[in-house]
């Protein structure tokens, strides 16, 4: 999940780069990165009341 997450961060970074920024498609990144994000945190609280 990290490492989609970091593939995510990096496609913005090249959409925000351009001179002609599609706004939806950056939308849609950062909807995408938010849940992974999400995810992570979820699982990571999962993991850590595991013990």
């Amino acid at each position: 999940m990290k490492a989609k997450h970091r593939s995510l961060e990096l496609a913005l970074r090249s959409l925000v780069s351009r001179p002609h920024v599609n706004d939806y498609e950056i939308q849609e990144l950062k909807k995408q990165k938010l849940q992974i994000k999400e995810a992570i945190h979820r699982t990571n609280k999962e993991a850590q009341t595991a013990y």
